[in-house]
């Protein structure tokens, strides 16, 4: 299974190593559904389509179903929806409510490469700077330190990093800017797998387990 390691709470890959997540526990679980081992590997959002594409049988870990990807990819049913939001410093939240308050010249909104954060900010930014930060691991303490004024990212990840952070504050993550979903990418053509995919995760979803999963790392 492919996963970035960098995109709590679905998944995250710390300095030893090691792996956890919402999704990373998921993928466990369906492998131990299907009787086999589950082995991760590593990618990022510049190059997950490809990595999955010659490497994997699946791809999680926050994945936005995106039409790009379609392309190239089944996804799985959808088990979370999302949006884009702001997360900034607590002081600044009034700031930065609208895309046209956010689109102002001195305004620093720092991205991670390659995935559907950079698209979003690339495509309705066009006074503010968009700083590039390719770790998206340590790219909230780039806001906390003052090196960006904000991040827009799915409401997902701004309540966990949030909760991890009291210097920041997540800006209206119930009402995003973005309507999007989250689903677990799956090969092309291979309409056998993405069935029992989908029944595995509809089972999930409604016998408790993607509760108990999720439940330590958003409550």
């Amino acid at each position: 299974m492919c996963s970035t390691g960098d995109y709590r709470p679905f998944t995250y890959r710390d300095a030893s190593g090691a792996w956890s997540g919402i999704d990373i526990d998921m993928a466990h679980d369906m492998a131990a559904k299907l009787g086999v081992k589950a082995t991760i590997v590593p990618t990022t959002w510049k190059t997950l389509v490809a990595d999955f594409t010659a490497r994997c049988d699946i791809a999680v870990g926050g994945v936005s179903i995106t039409l790009e990807r379609a392309r190239h990819a089944f996804f799985s049913t959808a088990y979370v929806v999302d949006g884009k939001t702001p997360i900034t410093r607590c002081e600044n939240a009034a700031r930065f409510q609208t895309l046209a308050q956010i689109d102002q010249p001195g305004v620093r909104a720092i991205v991670n490469p390659g995935g559907t954060n950079e698209q979003f900010a690339r495509q309705h930014l066009t006074r503010a700077t968009i700083v590039e930060h390719p770790d998206n691991n340590t790219i909230f303490q780039e806001i906390i330190d003052g090196r960006a004024d904000l991040m827009m990212t799915d409401a997902a990840e701004t309540r966990w990093q949030a909760k991890q952070h009291p210097e920041l504050c997540s800006v209206h993550p119930d009402q995003p800017f973005t309507f999007s979903e989250k689903a677990y990418l799956l090969p092309k053509g291979d309409v056998v797998f993405q069935q029992w995919v989908n029944q595995w995760l509809n089972l999930a979803l409604h016998d408790g387990t993607y509760a108990r999963i999720a439940q330590p790392w958003i409550g």
